[in-house]
């Protein structure tokens, strides 16, 4: 059932253009590589400006990202274990990204949008322990911008394929997991540096 509403939604989405990008982003239903492919593939047919598409993804993708982060303030933990599976967010990723965010603390943020299962839930503590919106806003913003222009610019290499946008955006991602790891590391030193030299 599940699976046929998504579909629904998909076909409705990718008849509204560039629009259709933001408000397939903003529900949350569709996996975000699926919706910036499809903005790709505007591109590939002179429908949309690649800046344009990367405009209505980013916008799409830090709003659907400030309406979780206001389910975990608001509604909090049960909440979302109750609900959150209809946005794909199942106590597991509840779980790790809580791990995630009591080791690493705010910063990770924005490192955490390029892991598998962490991304997306990571807004849920952000929004649990009150997190400066205006801070959360902007490290997902920073996120959210160069995973949507390379969405964008591999849907709109694959063109008429941009549905297989999961098979061809498999051999980059080992690199864009590694790449937010050591973004992870970097910052971890440095919060370690910083609170040694704040003890001096």
């Amino acid at each position: 059932m599940l699976h046929g509403i998504v579909n629904a939604v998909l076909e409705w989405v990718t008849g509204l253009g560039g629009f259709g990008i933001m408000i397939g982003l903003m529900i949350e239903i569709i996996p975000s590589e699926i919706m910036l492919a499809y903005g790709g593939y505007l591109v590939s047919q002179g429908n949309l400006p690649y800046w344009e598409a990367v405009l209505f993804g980013v916008i799409g993708g830090t709003i659907a990202q400030i309406f979780v982060y206001w389910i975990g303030r608001y509604g909090g933990r049960p909440f979302l274990e109750r609900y959150g599976k209809y946005i794909f967010i199942h106590k597991k990723h509840i779980d790790l990204s809580e791990e995630w965010f009591r080791k690493y603390g705010t910063g990770v943020i924005f490192t955490a949008r390029f892991v598998p299962v962490v991304r997306h839930a990571i807004s849920i503590p952000a929004g649990i322990t009150r997190m400066s919106l205006l801070r959360f806003t902007i490290l997902t913003t920073l996120a959210v911008i160069p995973w949507s222009m390379f969405f964008v610019w591999l849907g709109m290499k694959l063109g008429d394929n941009w549905k297989n946008i999961d098979e061809a955006a498999g051999p980059y991602m080992g690199y864009v997991l590694w790449g937010a790891l050591l973004l992870l590391a970097l910052y971890v030193i440095l919060k370690v540096f910083k609170s040694r030299s704040g003890k001096r």
